[in-house]
């Protein structure tokens, strides 16, 4: 995929609903959250989802972009949720300042890994 390097990451993702962030482990290695006025939301790995958890939906791998991905750059996430979208995978992305991550159901994990490492 034109000079984007991917790389697959270890582990099992859960993707989630918290009451709180009051049990949730920020020094964990991966730990997203979203607040908006209506939720509170994590992805964790599996074996750090908290116990305060309301809704949560577990089977997701995740894949990162290689690289600080500078501001500049256009287009990165389209190129490739198009790329899955057209062969009928979906996907969580998840952006940090530096890195975009690409989240894949479990099921669709080996197929996506055809198209994005290569």
């Amino acid at each position: 995929m034109d000079k984007i390097k991917i790389k697959a990451i270890d582990g099992d993702f859960s993707v989630c609903k918290v009451k709180d962030y009051s049990k949730v482990n920020l020094d964990t290695e991966f730990c997203f959250t979203g607040r908006t006025n209506e939720e509170k939301s994590l992805v964790c790995l599996t074996k750090d989802v908290p116990e305060n958890t309301i809704e949560r939906e577990d089977g997701w791998k995740a894949f990162r972009i290689e690289g600080i991905l500078d501001f500049s750059l256009i287009g990165i996430l389209s190129k490739i949720s198009a790329l899955l979208a057209e062969n009928a995978i979906g996907i969580f992305a998840i952006s940090t300042y530096n890195t975009d991550y690409i989240l894949i159901k479990e099921e669709n994990y080996t197929k996506a890994k055809k198209f994005l490492i290569q």
